[in-house]
């Protein structure tokens, strides 16, 4: 096994354990027979929903009998996103592993960090009878990555815990305790299609940086939907266009790092000029945020019958009249994200195109607001929006007894005081505490760099050191 030397053993080992099962977010069934296995093999009480959420019991440690019940939870489900050459089929195979000691990552493909290795460090502690700890539940979900969809379907009435360990942040010393709430809003726009007699052309845009729309929206990073939307909005102004299709995207939260359309357009016309003239242009708005940014223009034989005029002009309008990005920032903690929307998924049938952003907010009246918005937009040009996993805030404690021990441990292993922190990524937490009264939680993890994208990796010596903590306040926590 590639991670066999790897300290600690036990979470690598059953890291590297569910890597080999495809588990892409809608695809959980898999993983979650899986954790069934597991915890009948260990004669462990377990549960199991209809949505592949997956609880697991363990009874306490000696000593430990009247301690509070803590829950240890993460998500079963990743996202899927290869990089460009990269022909895995992530569906039916697993991933392939690589580490050279100090890091560990995936070849051609996102690593899954996010968040098997909150599983992983769970399965360690259910496999360890000698590992001294309180009641444990722990609940991995499913399908969190496409709107915390595993935690909403949840019945948290099988749960008697009211403090939980939620492992899903990639961020060393940093303790979250609050984010924002979210969903996803598909636009979509009825087309029609006639013939063209025309010369065909596709238009790609890639190598942007991509990432998790939740942790890097606020960075300025280009959009490869929308980028792709301002080319062809661009050559419309110098020609007839005709658009056969556009794609971009595979997650509503991830921002999209490569993008292509169809077009048709009259013989003679200088596409790739043109082309090139304004891909000079974005090259130097993103040259700081983006400077791998590259354009790809040469003919092709289209999928489909293009789309008549009017409805490539209200397909290009709402490319370029949407928002996306970042529109607020927080007045009450400086820097960080208060509103934002992320256009992730960008598809085409033969009937329609279809728009897929994620939206987030911490406050409610500003989530409505740009919801309100796409939805103006949208219907203006004949369209219509459907919103799925809405999810809330989970809004910031000012007592956390939870918090105040991860704190204190993290402080005496450390030597440094971790930051406090609210996130604009949507979390469980936020779900769950309005499910489970009064609960206390925090949500940390180790470093793992570029999540949802294919650079992402995961430091070694990062998950030795969370793992000391976990073990540590699991310890003192009778």
């Amino acid at each position: 096994m590639m991670l066999e030397a790897l300290q600690p053993h036990a979470v690598f080992h059953w890291f590297e354990e569910i890597s080999s099962i495809p588990r892409g977010s809608g695809s959980t069934s898999a993983i979650a027979e899986w954790c069934v296995r597991f915890a009948k093999e260990r004669e462990l009480r377990f549960f199991r929903d209809e949505a592949d959420n997956v609880v697991i019991f363990k009874e306490a440690s000696p000593g430990y009998e009247g301690a509070p019940t803590i829950i240890l939870q993460g998500h079963l489900d990743m996202v899927c996103e290869k990089a460009a050459g990269c022909t895995k089929d992530m569906s039916t195979e697993g991933l392939d592993l690589r580490c050279d000691g100090e890091w560990v990552w995936a070849d051609g493909t996102t690593l899954g960090g996010d968040d098997g290795i909150a599983a992983a460090m769970a399965l360690a502690i259910l496999d360890d009878d000698s590992l001294p700890h309180p009641p444990l539940e722990v609940l991995l979900t499913s399908n969190e990555e496409i709107g915390l969809l595993g935690a909403q379907a949840f019945d948290a009435s099988v749960l008697q815990g009211r403090r939980m360990l939620n492992l899903d942040h990639s961020e060393e010393g940093s303790f979250i305790v609050g984010c924002a709430g979210g969903n996803r809003t598909c636009c979509t726009l009825p087309v029609h299609r006639e013939p063209y007699a025309a010369s065909a052309w596709r238009v790609a845009v890639s190598g942007l940086l991509g990432g998790h729309s939740g942790v890097f929206i606020n960075q300025g990073r280009g959009n490869a939907s929308i980028l792709l939307g301002r080319m062809l909005q661009e050559l419309s102004l110098h020609m007839d266009l005709r658009l056969v299709l556009v794609r971009g995207g595979l997650k509503d939260n991830a921002i999209p790092v490569a993008a292509e359309a169809q077009i048709l357009v009259p013989p003679g016309a200088d596409v790739q000029g043109l082309c090139a003239a304004f891909a000079s242009v974005l090259q130097k708005e993103f040259r700081r945020s983006d400077p791998g940014i590259a354009w790809n223009v040469s003919p092709c034989q289209p999928e489909l019958t293009p789309m008549d005029q009017a409805s490539t002009a209200r397909c290009l309008c709402l490319l370029t009249c949407a928002p996306n990005g970042l529109q607020e920032l927080s007045q009450d903690m400086p820097g960080l994200p208060q509103t934002s929307l992320n256009l992730g998924v960008l598809t085409t049938s033969p009937e329609s195109l279809d728009a897929v952003f994620s939206l987030r907010s911490s406050l409610a009246s500003q989530k409505e607001m740009l919801l309100r918005r796409l939805s103006a937009l949208t219907r203006s040009l004949g369209g219509s929006i459907v919103v799925r996993g809405d999810y809330p805030a989970w809004e910031y404690q000012a007592e956390s007894p939870l918090r105040d021990l991860l704190a204190a441990v993290y402080q005496e292993q450390s030597g440094s005081a971790p930051s406090i922190e609210v996130t604009h990524g949507g979390l469980e937490c936020g779900v769950l505490s309005k499910k489970i009264p009064g609960l206390d939680c925090v949500s940390f993890g180790p470093n793992i760099p570029d999540i949802h994208t294919p650079r992402e990796r995961m430091e070694v010596a990062s998950v030795q050191r969370v793992w000391k903590l976990l073990l540590e306040v699991l310890r003192l926590s009778r």
